[in-house]
């Protein structure tokens, strides 16, 4: 793991590093790959704030936690990664479970008349507000909540409904509503 440490208006000394080192070394074991953390270091009236920033393949860990010890900010910090990165982890693994990408060998029976169709039943209805945006802060906005789509009005096309998705290649597609 490659530290990049910082201090805001505070003096990271030695002891501090090499104790942070250590103890955010440890989450390394859960990455297959090499990963980068950012800990930046505050102090403000008392109290201690340690800034933790994991970035590993392509996925931003983030944690801040203030408490009236720096090393202890640090234990709290390293904590709460662990449980981020865990959650994530079997998020992961429920999602790509085994036989997830298999087909199945029997076709899907096709409904034989049109009283068999299947029904389109809506179990959930969710309102909000469809804010203007571009489409970058669009999915900047997707991928912190996790969703594989997002709904928004386009500020760069005179506030056009348009939605981005993730696609199936990891990059992002957008649908947006034309009136020609």
């Amino acid at each position: 793991m490659t530290f990049t440490f910082t201090g805001k208006k505070y003096e990271v000394f030695d002891e501090l590093r090499d104790y942070a080192e250590k103890k955010i070394g440890k989450i390394d074991k859960l990455f297959r790959t090499e990963s980068d953390a950012s800990v930046t270091f505050s102090a403000e009236r008392g109290r201690y704030t340690v800034e933790v920033t994991i970035r590993n393949n392509g996925m931003f860990y983030r944690v801040t936690e203030t408490t009236s010890d720096m090393f202890a900010s640090i234990d709290s910090a390293c904590a709460a990664l662990v449980r981020q990165v865990r959650k994530n982890k079997t998020r992961l693994e429920k999602r790509l479970r085994d036989g997830a990408f298999e087909r199945t060998s029997a076709p899907v029976p096709m409904p034989e008349d049109e009283e068999e169709a299947p029904e389109y039943k809506i179990i959930r209805t969710k309102r909000f507000a469809i804010k203007p945006m571009s489409p970058e802060e669009a999915a900047m906005q997707m991928d912190l909540l996790g969703h594989t789509f997002f709904a928004f009005r386009n500020q760069d096309a005179d506030d056009a409904f348009s939605v981005v998705y993730k696609r199936r290649d990891g990059g992002y597609g957008m649908i947006s509503d034309t009136e020609e």
